[in-house]
């Protein structure tokens, strides 16, 4: 009975070691097969989301003012000096001055910098502007 316990350790023992051997060894190799395009479909995709000037956007309007412009570009100033991480822009739409902040492809992410921004400017607000044809 002790030499068939002592034979079937050794057994056991035998093949663990042999069989994790085998295991450590293996070697891997994989070759990804795709259409050329997707690469391409893939650097056009990047460039339409670096083009910033997209009509379905969101922007934070900060500021509005009828009529006077220093005013606007004064405040302008004072933003950029505060946030540099959104990019603003002063617009004119007759009769009004207008500060527009950032360009954010979701609600969620204009949400998240109105937060921010209302800190400073507590009468900015998201919109989504429309496209003028």
């Amino acid at each position: 009975m002790k030499i068939l316990k002592i034979k079937l350790i050794a057994l056991t023992s035998f093949c663990a070691f042999t069989l994790s051997t085998k295991a450590i060894a293996q070697q891997g190799h994989v070759e990804l097969n795709q259409d050329a395009k997707i690469n391409k479909l893939l650097e056009i995709k990047k460039e339409m989301n670096k083009d910033e000037n997209a009509s379905d956007r969101f922007r934070i309007q900060i500021f509005s003012v009828t009529t006077d412009r220093s005013a606007a570009n004064k405040a302008l100033s004072n933003y950029n000096a505060e946030f540099k991480q959104w990019e603003s822009t002063l617009l004119y739409e007759t009769p009004n001055y207008k500060i527009w902040v950032g360009s954010f492809r979701t609600q969620l992410e204009a949400d998240r910098a109105l937060v921010e921004i209302k800190e400073k400017y507590p009468n900015a607000f998201i919109l989504k502007p429309k496209i003028k044809n």
